[in-house]
């Protein structure tokens, strides 16, 4: 008699969010409150801490059974722009996606690599590489979906395009080559010229896309050998008996405009990213205008586009909320006064100790508070006018402080759930399996991380 065996499967992203949520919860009654004073930086106008300002407060009002419930709302709000944006995003790639278009331009792809699989996936995994140099963060999460059917397509399973994108989208943000959201604010708030010694940040980027593909190459070498190694195994399985079964779309006139528009598209969204300084806002609204000019180029009707539109967006509600719902443990821990309190004992810790010893315990520090605080930008405004005092001290350079914060930072967005559940959701991934993938491949790249930052420290990476 064959025994029924369970295998654990990672409970929903909501469950898990909440569980943080409450583990936060019950840390604000345990920790101290307290907090710095802030005054707002000259070159940037955002706030910052003043070192030395801080000072342990009382609890008052404490987070009660209504505040944890309302902190949903709370941090649905505040997700607001990136949760639209989301909405936005699928809602009108859909549009296009509904008309073929991007089928006949794999079914086209797939004609011409016959054997040259695995270069594909190098050069989509590049793409999603430039993406996160160019600091898109939650600006790819569209993307997602698409690359995760592209790669499927090539003959391999969820996981592997999962891989491409989240592992892509990691290598690129973290080596901050041109990422305002760390590097650029990190350098701007101690005072260092913007995206200043990006050569040694190059060839950070080098050595992080390499171990990247590494294992991926591995992971795929593997599943290709046997397809009962892939951690998506009963979908790949299905997928390899129906390979032979699709049907071939053709590649017309209006869809060949269709590719050529969406390549625009992109070119724009990263020039208009890079060069004109724009936000979500931005380029969720150009997105919209290209969904109204495909409308005109296949003939589709104002009642039609909007229910593609809402099918669209559909596919990535609970994504968005999820969004949402892990804003709220920054809500929570705004609420219980406990940041800063956090902040200071870091602080506390790094008197006296050497530079060995200092950048591992910064290092440290901010890849396990990445646990809770997701924002990079969010992160540099409260920590970097604490570090930036400190590398004086200990004669640290500031450029070594700011990239042992941007390596601390980035890598940890696609492994911790509060941002890697959100994106396994969009990949259509479970977490749990993303786990046992990445589990590796991000320790590796966050050892990598911090010996150049020891490295960086060694040979004075600076101007200073």
């Amino acid at each position: 008699m064959e025994a029924n065996k369970k295998s654990f499967k990672m409970p929903h992203v909501f469950a898990v969010l909440m569980i943080l949520m409450l583990f936060t919860t019950i840390l604000t009654y345990v920790v101290p409150s307290g907090q710095f004073e802030r005054i707002a930086d000259p070159a940037t106008g955002r706030p910052v801490l003043v070192p030395g300002s801080f000072q342990f407060v009382e609890k008052t009002d404490m987070i009660g059974f209504m505040d944890f419930f309302s902190s949903i709302y709370t941090g649905m709000v505040e997700g607001g722009i990136i949760m639209s944006s989301l909405l936005i995003l699928s809602g009108s790639l859909f549009i296009i996606e509904s008309t073929g278009t991007f089928s006949a331009g794999i079914h086209s792809l797939l004609g011409r690599t016959k054997g040259k699989e695995f270069s594909m996936v190098v050069t989509f995994y590049s793409v999603f590489v430039l993406f996160g140099v160019l600091g898109y963060g939650e600006g790819a999460y569209p993307f997602y979906p698409l690359i995760v059917g592209v790669i499927m397509a090539l003959g391999y399973d969820r996981m592997t395009g999962a891989a491409v994108a989240l592992v892509g989208s990691a290598v690129g943000f973290t080596s901050g080559l041109v990422n305002m959201f760390t590097t650029g604010i990190g350098q701007q708030l101690v005072g260092l010229p913007l995206f200043s010694g990006m050569g040694f940040r190059a060839v950070g980027l080098v050595i992080f896309y390499i171990i990247g593909l590494a294992f991926i190459y591995s992971y795929v070498k593997k599943i290709k050998k046997d397809p009962n190694n892939s951690l998506t195994k009963e979908e790949y399985l299905a997928q390899k008996e129906s390979e032979e079964k699709g049907e071939t779309v053709a590649l017309t006139g209006a869809r060949i405009a269709g590719l050529a528009g969406f390549f625009v598209l992109v070119c724009l969204q990263g020039y208009g990213a890079l060069m004109w300084k724009w936000g979500l806002p931005q380029i969720s609204g150009i997105y919209v205008v290209y969904a109204l000019i495909m409308s005109a180029v296949f003939r589709i009707g104002p009642s039609d586009l909007s229910m593609r539109f809402t099918k669209g967006a559909e596919r990535v509600l609970g994504a968005a909320m999820a969004i949402g719902f892990a804003r709220s443990i920054m809500v929570l821990l705004n609420a219980g006064n406990i940041l800063d309190t956090f902040i200071y004992y870091l602080s506390e810790s790094l008197m006296g100790k050497g530079p060995f010893v200092t950048l591992l315990i910064v290092y440290g520090f901010i890849t396990i508070f990445n646990f809770f605080v997701t924002s990079g930008s969010g992160k540099a405004v409260m920590v970097m006018p604490i570090l930036s005092p400190l590398g004086n001290l200990l004669n640290i350079n500031q450029q070594v402080m700011v990239l042992a914060y941007q390596y601390g930072d980035g890598f940890t967005n696609f492994l911790w759930p509060a941002g890697a559940m959100v994106c396994t959701a969009i990949c259509g991934v479970d977490y749990g399996a993303w786990l046992k993938y990445a589990w590796k491949t991000f320790l590796s790249l966050i050892i990598a991380g911090y010996a150049l930052v020891l490295v960086a420290n060694a040979i004075g990476y600076g101007p200073f």
